[in-house]
């Protein structure tokens, strides 16, 4: 599987969620570097579970509308 990769503009926006999280939760200063290092590290390692979520998700979405197209040919029938 290809890794998960962010642009340096989501890795910032990333990152500057996680700084005042781990200050609020943990009393912990995070900066820059240890901040991108987490990102990387949580699209690594954590990133896949909540891919394949994603996925599984529209896989469901999927399913339900040709489902739906399905009932919506067999009503066009004749009899």
């Amino acid at each position: 599987m290809t890794p998960i990769r962010f642009s340096r503009e989501e890795i910032a926006a990333i990152a500057a969620k996680l700084r005042p999280y781990f200050r609020d939760e943990f009393d912990i200063e995070l900066r820059d570097l240890p901040a991108e290092l987490l990102v990387d590290f949580l699209a690594r390692e954590i990133g896949p579970f909540f891919y394949n979520r994603a996925l599984y998700d529209a896989q469901a979405v999927v399913r339900q509308k040709a489902d739906d197209i399905s009932e919506a040919i067999a009503g066009l029938e004749r009899s």
